[in-house]
């Protein structure tokens, strides 16, 4: 959660700030360096504020003199109104609360800091986030490492829905937007004791972009040694992230697009918070799906939707089951959850998946929803994208559509189909490489438009005009 304190003068840092982004524009990264010669490796990449657990006024200064934020990451444990002071003093525009601190706490820290221009960013466990709120900035320390998950044999493990389970963290991006405009900051680290490729780093960026949130860049601790004595892969590979980075951040516009989704997934706030879910489940099928939060089901919610899967009828007020049951009499399809499925107590500090035996629940419905969806087009379709997941927006006038694919695979996929509903004259395909080429398109035999991608490295967004 992000609070900013009023505008006062900053001593003589102020004009240094000038040409700093407000917190909204912000693109994290978690720095551990504090040469201001490390400051060099930004230069080109859309990187603009970082994150330091130790730091010096030459750095902060050289920072500030680059148009990039400095936040004092502080953790639970001693009074972090002193170090708060501290940091804001020496120039930092302000701090990061990483961890679950006593309630208040947060509060108490922005009173501290009443008197100086400073901006408090929480990482809170997933279960604390405050959802809904009026921050312009939520946030969590929790994630999955996105990527295929691999078996002890080496085999990629199976999705329910028979396709390479992909861990991610889009579904829970996806719930948490459903809730307000607030960006959405991930600050989940590498896994230790593990080699990850560039591919992985790749992957991680571009799984939080799709879905229009931000993962806090981390390095380990081997690539960022490396990456700082100038190995030529480690530069390679930074050279990488800041491709998809760029590649992101320089289409801002795709954040504020709507789904292009006919499938509408009725949640409570547990579910909404874990990843593994129903809504990852269905990304699977590469099947384009709304969130719903059950707090905020409305008619206007359910717009343009022609089917409904009500996860928790329970948690659904008398009034909000009467608009499910007019939704199906105008023409759509609800599914409801078997009885006694909602079986998971209240979410814990530490949960971010699901536990075995509510896979196992979650089994019964995903095949429900095979069943009612079938091979019905509900929005798109996509064809020999099975390392891949997919977001589809489209204008409020319906009149472009934008298809982003992610790799979480480690080598290009070729042969990639898309087909979407509608009628569309024109697509084009971007990617980070900067290969931007119209694509030749073609009605599908439900009438709608399809085109033919050649080959995705990371990612790749075809626009439909």
């Amino acid at each position: 959660m992000l609070r900013t304190v009023p505008w006062v003068a900053l001593l003589s840092a102020m004009p240094l700030l000038a040409s700093i982004a407000p917190p909204s524009a912000w693109v994290p990264a978690r720095w551990n360096s504090t040469d201001s010669k490390s400051l060099d490796l930004l230069a080109g990449t859309p990187i603009n504020c970082l994150l330091l657990t130790t730091y010096t006024p030459e750095f902060v200064t050289g920072a500030a003199a680059r148009g990039i934020a400095t936040l004092a990451v502080l953790k639970p444990g001693a009074d972090p109104a002193d170090p708060a002071r501290k940091a804001v003093r020496a120039g930092l525009q302000g701090i990061v609360l990483e961890g679950d601190f006593p309630a208040g706490t947060a509060a108490r820290v922005r009173d501290t800091l009443a008197d100086a221009h400073a901006t408090v960013v929480e990482l809170t466990s997933r279960a604390r986030m405050p959802l809904g709120g009026p921050d312009p900035i939520v946030g969590t320390y929790q994630g999955v490492w996105p990527g295929i998950q691999v078996l002890d044999n080496g085999a990629a493990k199976a999705a329910p829905s028979g396709s390479p389970w992909i861990d991610t963290n889009t579904g829970f991006i996806r719930s948490v937007r459903a809730w307000g405009p607030a960006s959405v900051w991930l600050g989940y680290l590498p896994p230790a004791h593990t080699v990850i490729t560039g591919e992985r780093y790749l992957a991680a960026i571009a799984d939080a972009e799709m879905a229009g949130a931000r993962w806090i860049v981390a390095l380990d601790d081997d690539f960022s040694a490396r990456l700082e004595h100038g190995d030529a892969a480690a530069v390679r590979n930074w050279r990488g992230m800041a491709q998809v980075l760029q590649f992101f951040e320089g289409h801002a516009e795709w954040r504020t697009l709507r789904s292009y989704g006919k499938l509408a997934v009725v949640q409570d706030h547990d579910d909404a918070l874990l990843s593994g879910g129903i809504l990852d489940m269905i990304a699977a099928k590469h099947t384009p799906m709304r969130a719903i939060p059950g707090q905020r089901l409305t008619p206007d919610s359910l717009q343009g939707a022609t089917m409904a899967v009500d996860v928790d009828a329970s948690a659904l007020t008398p009034e909000q089951r009467e608009m499910l049951k007019n939704f199906a009499r105008a023409g759509g399809t609800v599914l409801t959850a078997p009885p006694g499925w909602k079986g998971q107590s209240a979410l814990q500090p530490d949960q971010i998946t699901l536990d075995k035996a509510e896979l196992d629940r979650l089994n019964d419905i995903w095949h429900d929803v095979q069943t009612m969806t079938g091979r019905k087009n509900l929005g798109a379709r996509l064809f020999n994208v099975s390392s891949m997941l997919s977001n589809v927006l489209s204008s409020d006038d319906g009149k472009q559509v934008v298809v982003e694919l992610v790799n979480y695979s480690a080598y290009p996929i070729e042969d990639v189909s898309v087909q979407v509903l509608g009628v569309f004259k024109h697509a084009h395909l971007i990617t980070p490489e900067g290969v931007q080429k119209d694509l030749e398109v073609y009605v599908t035999d439900e009438g709608g438009t399809g085109v033919d991608i050649d080959r995705v490295s990371a990612c790749a967004t075809v626009r439909l005009d």
